[in-house]
């Protein structure tokens, strides 16, 4: 189990991470979500052991995980970070970036490992090719293959599909967190992205300016979010007075509701103006004004500017 207690941290006399406590039970998938700059990155590099604490501790199996002050080189063997920044050598091949850190003494067992991480990631034909040659997602996609290569106890992972195409995430995800749910990794996910939250974690932690504001499945924080701030991480939200949906007298009473969780309905008891349509695919994101407030729901079918419609709560939308 990897045990997070107390942990204050900040890079000057300035905290960026207050009072942060969790645990992880062994081969857990969780997801670190909030905003640009509230702290998950420097999260996963303090859990790493790359900086020293200013309070508390952090351990794994019992052994608390130490920062420079202890450690030479800095990070815990057992535990793997994969930046932003790759750290990929441009001038070898992929295969070489792979099993840079594999023993050479069964060179037909290295090699096979090596194919078997780049199927993983999708990038076995680009094996013999210079890494400076990649593009963008391709590199990083190399660079899970490489962090995977030393089969981390504990992986740390920092926004790792930004760079590449959603045609390829997609299935990338399924692989890389099937493989690693197979392989027991315990692994922490600082991601904007709702879906490496929605799908794979098996718990979300929601952090806001340093804090932790919550921890709990998915599932859960996704259909009952402690605040706006929290369902604003997985798109749009609205907030909306209870007493306008008749479910209230209180006039200070809100709900949040997500904009699938609207529906046209005839009689409904929120009478809005429809401002813009925004085609989705398969249905229609639209803006429209509720008074003065702007009250987003979902339709199959385009609407025009100015129309006037009626919504109501679709009960079959909620968890």
């Amino acid at each position: 189990m990897l045990a997070i207690k107390n942990i204050s941290f900040g890079y000057t006399d300035t905290t960026i991470l207050h009072q942060i406590s969790f645990t992880v039970k062994t081969g857990q998938n969780i997801a670190v979500i909030g905003e640009s700059g509230c702290g998950k990155s420097t999260l996963l590099k303090v859990i790493y052991g790359l900086y020293d604490l200013n309070e508390g501790e952090i351990s794994y199996k019992g052994e608390v995980v130490t920062g420079p002050k202890h450690n030479l080189i800095p990070g815990m063997p057992y535990m793997k970070y994969l930046a932003q920044d790759f750290d990929l050598m441009p001038y070898t091949t992929v295969a070489e970036n792979v099993g840079s850190f594999l023993s050479n003494i069964y060179p037909e067992e290295k090699q096979r490992r090596i194919m078997e991480l780049l199927e993983v990631v999708e990038m076995q034909a680009f094996a013999d090719i210079k890494t400076k040659f990649l593009s963008g997602g391709q590199q990083q996609r190399v660079a899970l293959a490489k962090v995977l290569a030393l089969e981390p106890e504990v992986l740390l992972l920092d926004e790792p599909f930004s760079h590449i195409d959603n045609f390829r995430k997609n299935a990338l995800r399924r692989n890389l967190f099937a493989y690693l749910k197979q392989q027991k990794v315990t692994v922490i996910v600082a991601t904007h992205d709702s879906t490496d939250a929605l799908s794979f974690a098996d718990e979300t932690i929601v952090v806001k300016a340093g804090r932790m504001v919550d921890k709990a499945p998915s599932k859960e924080i996704y259909y009952n979010p402690k605040d706006k701030y929290t369902a604003s991480l997985f798109g749009e939200v609205n907030e909306i007075k209870l007493e306008l949906l008749t479910l209230t007298q209180k006039p200070d009473e809100t709900v949040l509701i997500y904009p699938h969780q609207l529906k046209v309905a005839e009689g409904g008891p929120l009478r809005v103006v429809v401002k813009q349509c925004y085609f989705k695919g398969s249905r229609y994101l639209v803006k429209s004004a509720l008074n003065k407030q702007v009250v987003f729901f979902e339709h199959y079918k385009e609407l025009l500017p100015n129309q006037e419609v009626t919504l109501a709560v679709d009960r079959n939308a909620f968890g």
